[in-house]
Order: C-alpha cells, then structure tokens, then sequence
C-alpha cells in the first residue's frame, strides 16, 4: 500500500484572472490570446453594426421607408448576423486548437518537470493525484480555454467599447451603466471566493479518491487474504459519496452566482429601459438613438456576465493547472538553484544531496561505486553512515535488521532519497548524473507494467534484442516463461515469485545491453524457493564475473556464498 502524500496539497486557486504562468509554460497560449482578441473586436463591431441596422429597420419601417431602401437594410442586417455566426464558429475552433495544444504542452511540461524534480521529490507525492491532474484535471482545460479565456478577453474588448458608444449616443444611459456594470464584478468576486473554496474541497477529494482506489487495487491480494476488501470498497464509497457531496454544492453555488448575476443585470437594463421610456415620452429623446441604445444595454452586460458563469465551468481546469504550474515552479527553482552552484554549497555543508541530473555514463573502464560517510534521510531522521567501495567484479552484500537502511542505501543510489556524504561512480559524483546511465536495479516491488513480459524486461529499450530478453530471463530463473506472454496492470497474470524474477531480468538486461555499470538487487530471493535461490546467487555471480558491480541487499544467509564483501548494518551503528 502507498504511503505517499499528495501531489501537491489542496489546489491553490489563483486569485488572478489569468495566471501569467501560463504564457510561461504553455507558448500555444500567445497566439491564442491575439486570435481571440482580434476576434472579440471583430464581434464588438458587428455587435454594434446589428443593433445600428436593426434600429434603423425598425424606426425605417415606422417612417414608412422606401421598400428598396428597407429590403438593402434588411439584406446588410442579415449579412451581419451571418457575420456574427462565422466569428462564433472561428472562436469556438480557435478555442478548441488552443486548448488542445495547451494540454498536451502542459503534460509534456509536467513529465519533464517531475523528471528534474527525481526520484526523491516523487517518492514524497502521490503519483494517482499526479496522474488526475495530468488526465482529468488537463481534460478540464478545454471548459478553460473554450469558454472562460474567450469570455474574458471579450469582456476586456468589448464592454469599453460599448459603454464608450452608448455614452456618446445616451450619456444619461452611458453614465447608468458605468454605475451599475461595478456591481457585477463585486458580487462575482464575493462568489468567486466561495466557489474557489468549494472547487478546492471538490479537488482535494477528487485526488483523495483517485489515491485510495489506486492504492486498494494494488494491495487487493494482500486485503483479500486478511478478509479487509469490503472495509476498503467500503473506504472508497465514502470518499465517493464525498466526492459526490462536494461536486453537488460547487453546482449549487453555480447556479446561485448564475441567477446573481443575471438579476443584478436585468435590473440595470430595466433602469435604463425605463429611463429611455421617460424621456421618449417627453420628447427629449429620439426614437432612433433610445432604440440603439437600448439594443446596446443588454450587450454591455453580458460579457462580464457570462464571465462570472463560465468561470464555474473552468475551475476545476484551473485547480488542476495550478498544481502543474506549482510543480513545474519547483523544478525550475530546482535547476536555476543548482546552475548557480546549490551542488557547491551542499557540498560545504556537508554534501546535501542535489536534484538529478541528466548527464552521460561514467567511463566504464573505472565504474568503481565508491560511497564514504553516506547518511542517508529517510523519514524525517537521519540514518547511521555507511561505508564502501563496490568495484567491477565483485558483489557487496549489504544486510542488517529490517530498518536498519538497507534499501534506504539503494533508495540514495537511485535518487529517491536524500543523503549527505560523497557517492561517485568512476570520477562522477552521482548526484550529476541520471541513475539510468549507470544503475540497472530491481527492488523489493516489481514495478511491472500492462504489456508483455518481454516489454518489461526491455522496458526504456527503444531498440530491444529478443536474444538478451532471454538470455536475461535464463539469469533470473525465469527461463521458462515466454517472452511474448501479456501481462496485466501491476503484472497481473504471474505469481509473485515470477514477477520478481522478471524485474531482476529487467536489471540483469541493462547490464547485458551495456547501459549499467552498477547493478543493484533489493531481496531478489524473498519469495523464492531454497533451489531457485541457489541457482540465482550463482547468476548473481556470473554477472559480477563478467565485470558488473553488484550490490545486493538480502537478509539470506546463504547470499554470503557470492559475496566478496558483507556490509553489515543496524540500528546503532555500521560496520564492515
């Protein structure tokens, strides 16, 4: 079962209409913003051009206007709507390519970015959270872009340019709606604040939920044997009701800022009705200008209006965007840090570890793991030191009580964990060098993927060797499964033992392949059988003949008959 915390804590909704880092990590944003705008102030004048040509066809018609006159009034007046209906569709496209660009800009961001971040940083998040907001939260964006993004930048265009026109045709009506148009964005602001607390709840349950389920079905063996699965499903039914209960009260507020916001704008256009109704009725007003104007009103007030109830649609966009966007914060924090010298600092206080790196193998010809004074931090404390040198050739065993940090070391070896002290592989710190261009390594979980047995063993392989497949299968023990068999999720279809086997071929392969100078086995033999045990410490120590540098994690006493060196730990101390 998982024990990781969230991906990044409940969501924080930004307070900004647009959050500026979008247009930092998502480029397919400019254009979109220019597309739009151009099209708002296309859809302004047609706005005003409709409202023009129809208060002239109607107070034409009252003046008995020449029919000829009339029907080219009428023939501008559909053109118009025409007009209006193609810049619809051209907004509606723009917004959909936008949107699309801009998630998968972002998920390839977000990958990257928790890619820099390594193993470490992953090992403190939940990766099912990660994967909502890369899946559905990203989804969500198309509500963001689509409905929120071109209402916002047609509110920014458009509601000047018509209250400008209304001032210079009505100043009375022009001066009504500045004092009123105010009142939308107040109340918005006091209903944006209750949904964003909302959206944020729904979110963080969202996540809790994806968590739990991801974290009930990879542990569905081990709770069925201890009878545990109807309190889990039972678990995953109340966060679902919760789920439920949340989503319910974000549509609820919905709704009610909805009705808000068309009350407060139908009592201002009805203000300036009745004003217009006045002073035609005494004369101090024409017919065509009360007529235009009143056209005008209603336009006036939508935009900002439809801003307040398409931003309900896009929150749950947003949540998920600030979370990609706070994650990608953290990882170019991390790499400006460590460009301005974080690994020279860390150094001088006593080695903290820095962020990965990607960085080309070590010279082969002196892959020699040299680790002094390695304290690895693991839960919030420091462990004892540990001391070795792991050169070609030869297995290090490293074993000791079970906390003692035996897999904590290896954990420190691949990046998901911090450590102080110095760790080199050749003359290469491995703090500057990305874990799959030396270590191949196989833990205590299989790790294994949907696909078949021979996708994992050659799992990052863009090129993969059928004869390595096996040979590497033949050095796990697992000869006798076919390569060509499939797998499912959490390489369901095999027993534990074979699983097991299959991620050691997946190390044993790298280093036949020629990508590892280290291989690394956490406990390969736990869930094997004393014969197959055998056998495996003999492969084990092929490999390290054939100028591999094995270090071997196991609590089995006979891995010391392969063994050149036994590293031994406990509690209290380490020695060799």
């Amino acid at each position: 079962m998982s024990d990781q915390t969230d991906a990044a804590g409940p969501p924080r909704v930004s307070g900004k209409p647009v959050d500026p880092r979008l247009l930092r990590y998502a480029a397919s944003s400019r254009w979109f913003f220019v597309a739009i705008g151009a099209i708002a102030v296309a859809q302004t004048a047609v706005i005003i051009a409709f409202a023009g040509l129809l208060t002239r066809v109607i107070v034409g018609a009252i003046e008995r206007m020449p029919l000829p006159e009339l029907a080219a009034t009428l023939g501008a007046l559909g053109a118009v709507v025409a007009v209006r209906a193609l810049l619809l569709w051209a907004r509606e496209a723009v917004a959909s390519r936008a949107a699309a660009r801009v998630q998968t800009e972002l998920r390839a961001a977000l990958i990257a970015g928790i890619d820099r971040l390594g193993p470490e940083w992953l090992d403190t998040r939940n990766s099912a959270a990660l994967a909502v907001t890369a899946g559905r939260g990203l989804d969500a964006l198309e509500a963001y872009f689509g409905r929120y993004l071109p209402q916002l930048v047609s509110t920014a265009v458009a509601t000047p340019i018509l209250v400008a026109t209304m001032w210079w045709q009505d100043w009375i009506s022009g001066l009504t709606v500045v004092l009123t148009l105010p009142l939308i964005p107040i109340f918005m602001v006091l209903i944006g604040y209750a949904t964003r607390a909302t959206q944020q709840r729904q979110w963080s349950t969202l996540q809790r939920l994806a968590a739990r389920f991801a974290d009930t079905v990879e542990g569905l063996s081990t709770l069925k044997i201890y009878g545990r699965q109807h309190r889990a499903a039972a678990s995953i039914e109340k966060v679902t009701a919760d789920y439920r209960r949340e989503t319910m009260k974000v549509l609820r507020v919905s709704f009610l800022s909805g009705f808000a916001l068309e009350f407060l704008a139908s009592i201002s256009v009805a203000v300036i009705a009745v004003s217009i109704g006045f002073r035609l009725i005494d004369g101090s007003l024409a017919l065509g200008v009360g007529l235009f104007v009143l056209l005008l009103a209603p336009e006036a007030y939508l935009p900002l209006r439809q801003v307040g109830v398409q931003f309900h649609a896009a929150t749950e966009g947003v949540a998920a965007s600030d979370v990609v966007f706070d994650v990608l914060d953290a990882a170019g924090t991390r790499a400006h840090g460590t460009a301005a010298g974080i690994g020279a600092r860390s150094a001088h206080r006593g080695g903290e570890s820095a962020p990965r790196r990607t960085g080309s193998a070590p010279n082969r010809a002196s892959g020699v793991l040299r680790i002094e004074g390695m304290r690895v931090r693991r839960g919030g404390r420091m462990l004892p030191p540990v001391d070795f040198v792991a050169a070609p050739g030869t297995v290090t065993l490293i074993e000791g009580p079970s906390g003692a940090g035996k897999s904590s070391v290896l954990a420190a070896l691949r990046g998901a964990a911090g450590f102080e002290g110095t760790a080199q592989i050749g003359d290469a710190a491995i703090r500057s060098l990305a874990p799959a261009t030396w270590l191949a390594w196989a833990g205590q979980r299989p790790g294994l993927v949907s696909g078949s047995i021979s996708e994992n063993v050659a799992l990052g392989d863009p090129a993969p060797e059928a004869g390595d497949i096996r040979r590497a299968l033949e050095l796990a023990c697992a000869g006798e499964l076919d390569p060509a068999r499939r797998l499912g999720v959490q390489g369901a279809g095999i027993s534990g033992g074979q699983a097991q086997r299959v991620a050691v071929a997946r190390a044993f392969y790298r280093r036949l392949r020629g990508r590892s100078v280290v291989v690394a086995l956490d406990e390969p033999s736990s869930a094997l059988d004393p014969d197959t045990e055998a056998r495996l410490w003999r492969n084990v120590r092929a490999v390290a003949d054939q100028g591999a540098a094995v270090v071997l994690v196991s609590h089995r006493r006979s891995a010391r008959e392969i063994a050149d060196q036994v590293v031994a730990l406990n509690a209290l101390e380490v020695v060799r």
